[in-house]
């Protein structure tokens, strides 16, 4: 019997273009990196690929970066939606253009040091929900923007929101360095923080310090003894801290002690009451993101 893949056999599969097998070799690499920047905003490019280098080197692990951005022509959505899509050309530019400045930024960031040289970026366009699936599905950390341009913000949500992922937030300014510095975790002892905490472990151990901080326990220490001992079930080495917010909120709370204590990153539960309704009810986590000038580390 003929081998059915041997030359001259009718069922041997055409040849495959070099750049689509390229695209694929990039692509595997992207899915099972430990650490993976998503880079949907030219703008925030340079402090996501940062952050991620950082945070990949504090444990020893693997970082790749990908571009998602939605792309009109090759999604399936309501009219309205593509639409939508459509208008965002004549401020952003194309999809095609919102790459190309992407990429850019990227290669201008891998020039700036020789051992960058290997990193490569893996790009996916469309149905933006769908990208973020495909590039972050497998990754252990994402670090994404939370603000910047349309896509920068719908990434955001799917990787909160829909993925579930730990996600790691650029500051709204330049990164300062020492990601692991000092950790500062806001606590309270509910389902969303501990998954944070706990998806976070190998940063956390990794880190030179860290603080979890317990605004307005209540009266029996319960937020401070439920921290103690989940940072023990996790053989995590931690201060815990309790302080009361007096006549600020709890977001200015968190961000005047991570301050005073030389923080360089937050760890957050994000948007215990969903995100919609924390944008209307102006809650912690929206106002951290919108006030801090430290990465901050999430999970919803």
């Amino acid at each position: 019997m003929n081998n059915p893949l041997s030359n001259g056999s009718p069922r041997k599969p055409p040849p495959r273009q070099a750049g689509v097998i390229f695209a694929d070799h990039v692509h595997e690499v992207t899915v099972h990196a430990d650490v993976l920047a998503l880079l949907p905003d030219p703008a925030t490019v340079r402090s996501c690929l940062e952050i991620a280098e950082d945070a990949a080197g504090s444990v020893d692990g693997t970082m790749a970066a990908a571009h998602v951005g939605a792309d009109p022509e090759k999604m399936i959505a309501a009219p309205e939606e593509i639409d939508l899509q459509m208008l965002r050309e004549h401020d952003e530019g194309s999809p095609r253009e919102r790459l190309e400045r992407v990429t850019r930024a990227f290669e201008e960031w891998k020039q700036e040091r020789p051992g960058r040289n290997s990193l490569l970026l893996d790009d996916c366009r469309g149905d933006l929900n769908r990208c973020v699936t495909t590039e972050c599905h497998e990754t252990a950390l994402v670090v994404a923007p939370c603000h910047g341009n349309l896509d920068a913000r719908d990434a955001f949500h799917d990787l909160l929101f829909n993925e579930h992922k730990l996600v790691l937030a650029p500051p709204r300014g330049p990164y300062a360095g020492d990601l692991l510095g000092h950790v500062v975790i806001g606590w309270k002892p509910h389902e969303h923080a501990q998954r944070a905490v706990v998806a976070s472990r190998r940063w956390l151990a990794a880190a030179d310090r860290v603080t979890v901080l317990c605004v307005n326990d209540k009266p029996d220490g319960g937020y401070q003894f439920t921290a103690r001992e989940l940072l023990t079930q996790l053989g995590l080495d931690g201060h815990v801290i309790a302080v009361s917010s007096g006549s600020r909120s709890v977001g200015e709370t968190i961000l005047d002690f991570a301050t005073s204590a030389k923080a360089t990153c937050l760890l957050i539960g994000a948007f215990k009451h969903g995100y919609f309704l924390e944008l209307l009810l102006g809650r912690v986590t929206r106002y951290l993101l919108s006030h801090s000038a430290l990465p901050m580390m999430m999970k919803h």
